[in-house]
This record gives C-alpha cells, structure tokens and sequence, in this order.
C-alpha cells in the first residue's frame, strides 16, 4: 500500500500540488462572522419515534443570532431533511445581520446528494448577498489529480506538500448546472493547522478574493477553524441526555424501548 502511495505517481501528483498551491499569510481584518450548524437525534418505541432537531445561527463572540427547535412523534421522518432546510432557513435570517455566514459541511454534497429538493432555496438564500461560504473539517474529494490516477483525496497530498498557510488554486465544478457552479479551495489559515476545505456558489471568484476571505477568517479563527463554526456544532447538539428529559416530560418512560435512551 505505501508503495502505490510513494511511487512515481505519487512524486507526480505531489509535483502538481505544489504548482497549485499559493503561500499566504493571512492578516487579521476585523469582521462580524456567524456559524450556522444542525443536529437531530431519535429514539423508538415500538413502531413510533420521538424526535428532535435543532439550528443554531451564532456569532464568533458567542451571540445567538437564531435558535431553532422541532420535534414530534411519527414515523418514518426524515431527519437529515427537516435538519437541512432548518439550517437553510437559519442562514437566510442571517445573512442581512453579519459580514460572513459560515455553513458547517459542504455545498456539493447539498447539491449531489444531502437534500436536492432544497436546492432553489439554498441557491437563493446564498445569492441574496453573497457573503455564505460552507467550510469542511474533512474532504474526501478526488478531482484536481484524477486524471494523474489519484488514490487518497485531493486535501491528502495538500497535506504532504507543505505546513505552511496559503490556499490552493480555485477548482471549479460546473456539472449541477449554470446557477450551480461551485469554486472551491483548500486552505491553511497558519503554520502547522489543519487544512480546511472552503466552497463558494459561482464561479468567477479570484485570488484576491480568497485572500480577502482567509484575512476576514484569521481573526476568529482557533487552531486553523472558525470558532463560529465549533461554537455552532456545541449549541446545536442534542444529546441523549436532553432527549431522555424528552421521554420523560411527555410521559413516555414506562414505555418498552424507553430504558435504553434513559439509561
């Protein structure tokens, strides 16, 4: 396995990386930025299930700008889809409020898979003021070396090419249609943090723009992330112990099946 990763192919791929990669050491710029993230969790007795579903709109200083809530007894109910269209409308109450909207997750797989009967209102929601970018911890993306026989993802040879703060050259992706064109980059806040992965709808962004964007980020930003975005992910939680006070509020703890979230 180690061979195929550090063979020619590897050394070319590496090569090719490097060409795309632009060294930049991003300036504080002091800008209002908010996180927007979601989260569900179940439970079933029976046949029925309990549910809950949270978004949560927050400002790096911790100000909660939007704080949604839902749940219910049904079944059958798509969770991942009343969780999207929460953050949707999470985000559309935000961007008139902040400089920078920051989306937890990635704008392709809302395209491909996530939730593509949202897409209209994703679209216009972004359009309205142009200021909504969605940020991954993660990618397991394979397109900018493809074509050099790739194994890993593109953010795993970025990885080996350098340590230091910079971003890669914009890829752009036009396949979901013209009103769906997605730039995309790879970028590194400081030395030695993780690489983040940035998707942006459109398709005429720039280099000046991202360093633009990487300047608004730095200021906010813990250990190469957006503190919006983990203060996002840590409100928006609903934990097993919160559904178990669920259960219980409405009486349903002596149900079979009920044990298993209260213990």
């Amino acid at each position: 396995m180690l061979s195929i990763l550090k063979g020619p192919k590897f050394e070319q791929i590496l090569q090719k990386a490097k060409q795309n990669w632009v060294e930049f050491t991003p300036t504080k710029q002091d800008v209002s930025t908010a996180g927007i993230d979601s989260s569900f969790n179940n439970t079933r007795f029976q046949g029925i299930e309990l549910w809950a579903t949270t978004a949560v709109s927050i400002k790096s200083n911790g100000e909660v700008l939007i704080d949604l809530h839902d749940s219910g007894l049904g079944s059958d109910i798509d969770l991942s889809k009343i969780a999207s269209k929460m953050e949707i409308e999470a985000c559309e109450k935000t961007v008139d409020s902040v400089d920078l909207v920051l989306m937890d997750g990635s704008l392709h797989s809302q395209f491909m898979t996530r939730q593509s009967s949202l897409d209209a209102m994703v679209v216009k929601t972004i359009k309205k003021r142009d200021n909504v970018i969605f940020i991954a911890k993660t990618s397991n993306t394979k397109k900018q070396f493809e074509n050099l026989g790739s194994l890993a993802g593109d953010i795993f040879y970025y990885n080996h090419i350098t340590k230091g703060a910079g971003f890669s050259k914009i890829f752009v992706e036009k396949k979901y249609g013209v009103d769906k064109v997605i730039s995309s980059t790879f970028v590194r806040l400081s030395d030695s943090t993780p690489i983040i992965k940035l998707e942006f709808l459109g398709g005429n962004r720039d280099n000046d723009e991202i360093k633009s964007i990487m300047n608004k980020l730095y200021k906010s930003s813990v250990g190469g992330y957006p503190y919006a975005l983990k203060l996002a992910h840590n409100n928006c939680k609903i934990s097993d112990k919160e559904l178990a006070k669920m259960v219980s509020l409405l009486g349903l703890s002596n149900e079979i099946g009920s044990r298993e979230v209260l213990s």
